[in-house]
């Protein structure tokens, strides 16, 4: 988790002491997609067709017109600092196609990040992860695993509910869903970005095993997506093929 562990202080390099706001994406939205975005988003930096992006706004609603053409109108909209711009990806956010809604909704950050930045006058730095945020808390998954092997009774269930709750208060973190099978629990969870991830599951992992080291040290930890217990579970047989 070393990402995590130097965002803040990278994202304080960036800012280079300058007055800024943190913008975290709340919404969670596939890594691939996001990827497909920016890259187009920085191309239409290149080659800037305000113009021509107002124009074609009103097509967006159009069905003789491709998925391809829309998702371009939308980006290039989300580059011009207008409220006008604004208002037409807001508004297609609303009402439009399902299938671009996560697309729409990228770019209707991206504006509104573009007009904060004129109208308050200061540096918007915008965070987006394939699990999202909130705030200036980034989402986690974690996966837990039984030393043993074993399934997880009744008890040792409630104990990792219990202080995991604690610990994550503790720290301004929020734990937001728990989950058991067999000798995996999975942890949904916000955590500050300031706060080292690693230390703080460390201790939620050491409290635990107060009530009969039953934890193992090593837990899998994500930003990128959510795992099901099939995916944990090839995970672990791969990793041990290869150790």
């Amino acid at each position: 988790m070393e990402e995590h562990e130097n965002l803040y202080e990278k994202i304080q390099e960036i800012l280079g002491g300058a007055q800024g706001k943190l913008k975290v994406l709340e919404e969670q939205i596939d890594m691939d997609l996001q990827v497909n975005y920016y890259e187009c988003s920085m191309k239409i930096r290149e080659e800037r067709e305000d113009e021509w992006a107002l124009e074609h706004a009103k097509y967006l609603y159009e069905p003789g017109y491709s998925s391809q053409v829309k998702m371009e109108i939308l980006a290039r909209l989300a580059s011009i600092e207008k409220v006008e711009s604004y208002r037409y990806i807001e508004a297609y956010l609303d009402t439009g196609e399902e299938a671009l809604h996560d697309w729409a909704l990228l770019a209707l950050n991206e504006s509104r990040m573009l007009l904060e930045s004129r109208f308050l006058d200061e540096s918007q730095v915008f965070i987006s992860t394939g699990l999202g945020g909130r705030d200036e808390k980034l989402r986690y998954f974690v996966a837990l695993l039984s030393r043993s092997r074993l399934d997880m009774d009744k008890t040792q269930k409630k104990v990792i509910k219990n202080e995991f709750d604690f610990i994550l208060k503790k720290a301004g973190a929020e734990l937001e869903e728990i989950r058991f099978s067999e000798h995996i629990s999975t942890i949904l969870l916000l955590i500050p970005m300031h706060l080292s991830l690693t230390e703080v599951i460390q201790e939620a992992i050491s409290e635990c095993n107060k009530y009969g080291n039953f934890l193992d040290a090593d837990f899998i930890v994500t930003n990128v997506k959510t795992l099901t217990f099939k995916e944990i579970k090839d995970f672990l047989e791969n990793k041990k093929r290869t150790d």
